[in-house]
């Protein structure tokens, strides 16, 4: 059954990588002999200095991270083994948050947790940070069926349903209480996370190996409970992040501590300045004023790390499987939820990152933040640039640039398959539909980063504002909006 389940798929895969590629071909023969004639020398000029640009991070962030994957990682790993017991912690800690996932997943997690506690044969507590009752229950019931060692605890901490932020806080607190040592570590395990095997001995020898690394984070893959295009949405997103997290790992200026499962040293997580960054993160904008993150506490926790000075890592061979529950039925729907809820998170933390300065980021970290900000509009530019020339000079603009998209998405995905993440025929179409939707996305949320809530349950921000001060937040966003993309428009229309 194995067998024909994997024929069948191989043979659909052949068939939608054939379709895609007739699809370049039936392109290439719609185009003239001629396609750019000589008065449209500027939209030339103007495609290739910023695909230059675009590109090139592109490819500087692809070559770093191979460079980092195949030649750096694997030496340091053997330096890590060579430290062999010296590299151990004196404690390890599992805390996993958990708020309305469904019990199967939740089985699936708390049992991958606890089998890597009793698999570490290292001091383990499992530290639980919980809602709802019938979670501790299914907990202890998984306890006592799987018996681990005395040298593994378990340890509860019952919070208010009032978000993520507030469930990191309080389970950073119990183990406050436990009164770790220095070479005490904490992995954050968010509830829809199962750990592979081997995760824990692969993450906690690093802080040994580099003395001022703070937190870590982790290789993921899913598993999706939703259809095929959703499915391939989410794979793509991780092949890309795999290959950006191995790029600033070589700097050691990993972007993001990841909500899904990261390790911390236990003198972080346990530093009020640490918690009351989780728990409280705000922003002072010039004209939202002042208001507090609801999502995005991987984002703070990385911004934390770098403010108070430490370093931080990926480890690629440490893979972790994460259960995605779409937040809608319709691809559409989902795909925009998602982007808003994840983009948000970045530009909040975007320009207060660039304020901490090259010294502290290093160029690279600090040229690739620059890049977060800009990219919004520089994806968008080429296919404004086409539209309007297709207008002006015809419609050989529109085919000649939808060609060179497929062929260079097509390029992109093939490079992907480097990064040892599975690659599919989808992927150079969502590849662009990435790049356009989510620069359109970008462009919405820069303007109202005030707007916040989660994709898993109905929690938003609420501010106690006064009814002038909503009423101008609402129509400044839109007008601001409104004339960036006007001028934008209007600048290509001169350049044309």
């Amino acid at each position: 059954m194995q067998i024909m389940h994997r024929l069948k798929h191989g043979l659909l895969q052949a068939a939608g990588w054939l379709f895609y590629l007739s699809l370049l071909l039936g392109l290439a023969l719609m185009l003239p002999t001629s396609t750019f004639d000589s008065e449209s020398k500027d939209f030339i000029f103007l495609i290739g200095a910023v695909g230059i640009w675009r590109y090139s991070m592109g490819a500087t962030h692809f070559v770093r991270g191979m460079i980092f994957l195949y030649i750096v990682y694997p030496h340091l790993r053997r330096k890590v083994r060579k430290l062999g017991k010296a590299a151990d912690p004196s404690h390890v800690f599992l805390m996993v948050t958990s708020f309305r996932i469904d019990a199967l997943t939740t089985a699936q997690v708390y049992s991958s947790v606890i089998r890597e506690a009793i698999d570490c044969e290292l001091p383990t507590t499992v530290v639980c940070s919980i809602v709802e009752m019938s979670d501790e229950l299914l907990v202890k019931a998984l306890w006592a069926r799987m018996n681990p060692p005395d040298r593994v605890k378990l340890d509860f901490v019952r919070i208010p349903g009032t978000g993520k932020r507030d469930g990191l806080a309080y389970g950073f607190r119990a183990i406050s209480r436990h009164l770790p040592d220095d070479r005490a570590v904490v992995a954050v395990i968010d509830g829809d996370t199962v750990l592979g095997e081997g995760t824990v001995r692969k993450t906690v020898p690093w802080f040994q190996l580099f003395g001022n690394v703070g937190g870590l984070t982790t290789n993921e893959f899913c598993e999706v409970r939703g259809g095929y295009i959703m499915s391939e949405w989410h794979k793509l997103r991780f092949a890309q992040r795999h290959i950006n997290m191995c790029s600033m790992a070589l700097s050691k200026r990993v972007l993001t501590m990841t909500g899904r499962m990261s390790v911390f040293r236990a003198t972080v997580v346990t530093d009020p300045e640490f918690i009351a960054d989780v728990e409280s993160d705000s922003l002072q904008h010039w004209r939202l004023g002042r208001f507090k993150f609801l999502t995005g506490d991987d984002k703070s926790s990385w911004f934390s790390l770098m403010r108070l000075g430490y370093d931080t890592f990926y480890v690629p061979d440490a893979a972790i499987n994460t259960v995605e529950h779409p937040p809608e039925k319709s691809f559409i729907k989902a795909s925009r939820k998602l982007m808003f809820r994840w983009y948000g998170n970045n530009l909040r933390q975007n320009s207060r990152a660039l304020g901490l300065g090259v010294k502290r980021l290093g160029a690279f970290t600090s040229v690739v933040l620059f890049d977060q900000r800009v990219s919004m509009w520089t994806s968008l530019l080429g296919l404004t640039v086409a539209i309007i020339a297709s207008f002006k000079y015809g419609g050989a603009f529109i085919l000649a640039y939808l060609l060179w998209i497929g062929i260079t998405r097509l390029i992109l995905t093939l490079l992907l398959s480097c990064s040892g993440h599975r690659i599919g025929p989808a992927y150079p179409v969502i590849l662009y539909y990435n790049q356009i939707v989510g620069a359109l996305v970008k462009i919405y949320v820069f303007f109202r980063l005030d707007q916040q809530s989660w994709t898993r349950q109905p929690t938003s921000l609420t501010r106690d504002l006064a009814s002038f001060q909503r009423w101008f937040n609402t129509w400044s966003s839109r007008t601001m909006t409104f004339s960036a993309g006007s001028i934008f428009v209007a600048v290509l229309l001169m350049m044309v």
